[in-house]
């Protein structure tokens, strides 16, 4: 049987074709910014929520451009229902700040013997939010800036800003899929050249450090993160302990993805190096349809847990599970994916939320055979108004997952 290729070239050789795919990108404007805070104050105005405060990280990523790290310091931003945003950060850090500013507002700064809580409340003070206001504090925040703000005023309604942060993030924009149609893309790519230099008694680590030279050469900062399996390894989802040596024979699992301006991509590609038995082609197969039958379920209107049990049944209806058990999926079929690896809505079982347009989700009903091998095929789709459409094609066989044969 020709395997399609799987080892057909150096490493040297597979670098070399590959090239920078970023040069013609965009990153999100300062228009689009202003518009997420719009729709953010509008869910708030029509939900009753007086404020929101967002950490540094992802959410105040997304809401005003300004990349900067969540640490033991409160810095982030406070959004009202109405009005403007406000940035809150030590004072020796707002030079910094100021340079990753893309939405314009007051830096309000607080020195190290000073309580940035109470800068918090009272910055709400001047905004006119009341004292017994309802204010959401970002999901992603660690427990004592909650803690503390909430010390610092015990009268406030403390929820969990999620519902503001996932209702605006969860429905991605055309500039928003541009962007990871472009990082999949690239991601493919580096999957393909990685297949191509496999050869017998190379390690996990050296694919890794493959890989890493791979996304930097298609335009990326490297990997944003990287699973690579050979073996009985691949029967644990997410990788060992220890390194893996390849034999032939060997189901090889990798799992990675990079970040494009800070948008992610996600790919899992499960293939054989050498021949494969019966057994792995059956299972291989089994997850193919598993991942259609996923895929053929994401209808508008449905909930993303239907997208979850329509993988399950196939599995079940072909003697693996029943549910999470194994040989079978343990974990969920998919999740979302933007700005963070996994953020919502997640394809999981009993989950309600309804499919929408510009949802996006990994497609990844893994069969784990343990003590055997895992099969991961992993492909992300987008909804639009018709239905699903895919950032990358599935795999096409065991024997050629790239379609490098037709």
């Amino acid at each position: 049987m020709t395997t399609y290729g799987i080892g057909i070239q150096s490493p040297e050789q597979a670098l070399a074709s590959l090239s920078d795919m970023t040069t013609d990108l965009t990153p999100i404007q300062s228009n689009e910014f202003l518009a997420r805070i719009s729709a953010a104050q509008a869910y708030m105005q029509a939900n009753n929520i007086d404020a929101i405060y967002l950490n540094a990280g992802t959410n105040l990523a997304y809401f005003t451009g300004m990349r900067w790290y969540a640490s033991e310091r409160l810095v982030g931003a406070i959004l009202p229902a109405k009005g403007n945003v406000e940035y809150i950060a030590p004072y020796f850090e707002i030079g910094s700040l100021n340079d990753f500013m893309v939405t314009d507002g007051p830096i309000r700064g607080w020195q190290e013997h000073e309580n940035p809580y109470q800068l918090c409340v009272d910055v709400l003070c001047e905004m006119g939010i009341d004292k017994n206001a309802t204010i959401g504090i970002d999901e992603s925040a660690q427990f004592f800036i909650y803690d503390g703000i909430n010390k610092a005023n015990s009268h406030y309604n403390i929820i969990n800003a999620q519902c503001v942060t996932a209702h605006c993030r969860m429905h991605k924009s055309a500039n928003e899929l541009a962007l990871m149609q472009r990082a999949m893309d690239m991601t493919l790519e580096v999957h393909k050249a990685t297949a191509s230099m496999l050869y017998e008694g190379i390690t996990t680590t050296e694919v890794e450090a493959f890989i890493k030279k791979a996304h930097q050469k298609v335009g990326a900062p490297g990997n944003y993160f990287c699973i690579v399996l050979f073996g009985v390894a691949s029967s644990f989802p997410h990788g060992v302990k220890n390194p893996q040596t390849l034999k032939k024979g060997d189901v090889v699992l990798i799992d990675t993805g990079c970040k494009v301006h800070d948008y992610l991509s996600d790919i899992t590609r499960t293939y054989v190096f050498g021949d494969a038995t019966v057994r792995q082609r059956e299972f291989w197969q089994h997850e193919k349809n598993a991942q259609l039958a996923a895929f053929n379920a994401a209808k508008i209107g449905a909930s993303c847990g239907s997208v979850d049990d329509a993988a399950r049944q196939y599995l079940a209806a072909n003697g693996m599970g029943p549910d999470y058990q194994t040989p079978g999926c343990p974990h969920r079929t998919g999740h979302g994916i933007g700005l963070d690896i996994h953020e919502w809505p997640y394809l999981v079982g009993g989950n309600t939320t309804k499919l929408a347009k510009g949802m996006c989700f990994s497609n990844e009903p893994m069969i784990v055979v343990p003590d055997e091998f895992g099969i991961r095929l992993e492909d992300h789709f987008y909804m639009t108004e018709s239905g699903p459409c895919w950032f990358t094609e599935p795999a096409q066989s065991i024997d050629d997952p790239f379609g490098l044969g037709k």
